[in-house]
């Protein structure tokens, strides 16, 4: 038995220490590549010039339309998401009959499961056409219809955490609200929401942190202009659509332009993990705050 255990402590850990040796071989691919690229291009110019055409003949190093577009798709996904991810979780909870919860939630996290591809030519294919018939001027491609069919593919990332949050709150609150004579919809929104809010922010922070590092969407239905605006109606680029432009082989491997993707890259693993760390804080601060 004890030789059992042995095996299986030694798998967990081996398991834990190729995962560790993935992230650091990851970040040192990043770092490695990124540091020959800034040897070349200032990092102050990187940061605040306001144009990205590493690919032309004039040559701008500009990150910052990348991260506007980037920002501006995430943003119409979080606005489409957050509501009705939310309403779905409170409904799930508050109002929804067990046997309806178990048909139901299931049915929404199939959204998970559906090609981020798939989603990308329903957005540009459905999603555009039907925005065209009664909003003049959107472009072909836009930030708009991919901002919003990345929203629903969030949708079952936010409702379910969220209900999870919702679910973990002591049922003597909800008894509680009820006996000082709330109604349903009092208490859904007035205690059972406050009391998981820390679920739920979380909830919100790890679906920004995937769409920012969303690709095929906004590759097929965002375009790949790289401008700073917040427009939604226009063409934009993201970083991860550019990391996929230059990947596709069109530029020389260990060239400058070659190298702009892993300093995108960086940037990219520096926005995803500093979200990823405030849903760790904010989790752990709530927590140390009710225990």
């Amino acid at each position: 038995m004890r030789v059992q255990e042995r095996i299986i402590e030694g798998l967990l850990w081996l398991s834990a220490a190729i995962t560790v040796l993935i992230t650091i071989s990851i970040i040192w691919v990043l770092l490695s590549e990124s540091v020959q690229f800034f040897s070349e291009v200032s990092i102050v110019r990187f940061l605040t010039e306001k144009e990205w055409t590493p690919l032309f003949a004039e040559k701008k190093f500009g990150i910052l339309p990348l991260v506007a577009g980037t920002f501006l798709t995430t943003a119409i996904a979080i606005a489409v998401a957050l509501p009705i991810g939310l309403t779905i979780a409170i409904y799930l909870n508050e109002y929804a009959h067990a046997r309806f919860k178990t048909i139901i939630k299931p049915l929404l996290e199939v959204l998970a499961t559906i090609p981020t591809v798939v989603y990308g030519f329903f957005a540009l294919t459905v999603v555009t056409p039907f925005l065209q018939s009664f909003i003049p001027g959107l472009a072909g491609f836009n930030a708009l219809s991919a901002g919003i069919v990345m929203g629903v593919m969030i949708i079952p990332m936010i409702s379910s955490l969220s209900e999870d949050a919702i679910s973990a709150v002591p049922r003597s609150l909800r008894e509680a609200a009820y006996g000082m004579g709330s109604t349903r919809l009092q208490t859904a929104f007035g205690v059972m929401v406050p009391a998981a809010s820390s679920g739920i922010l979380v909830s919100v922070i790890l679906a920004i942190s995937r769409a920012v590092g969303e690709t095929m969407i906004v590759a097929i239905a965002a375009g790949q202009q790289p401008r700073l605006t917040l427009n939604p109606l226009v063409p934009i680029e993201t970083i991860t659509t550019y990391i996929v432009q230059v990947s596709m082989g069109d530029v020389p491997h260990g060239s400058l332009e070659y190298r702009t993707i892993f300093a995108a890259g960086m940037t990219l693993f520096v926005f995803t993990f500093l979200l990823n760390n405030l849903s760790f804080w904010i989790k752990k601060k709530y927590q140390e705050k009710y225990d």
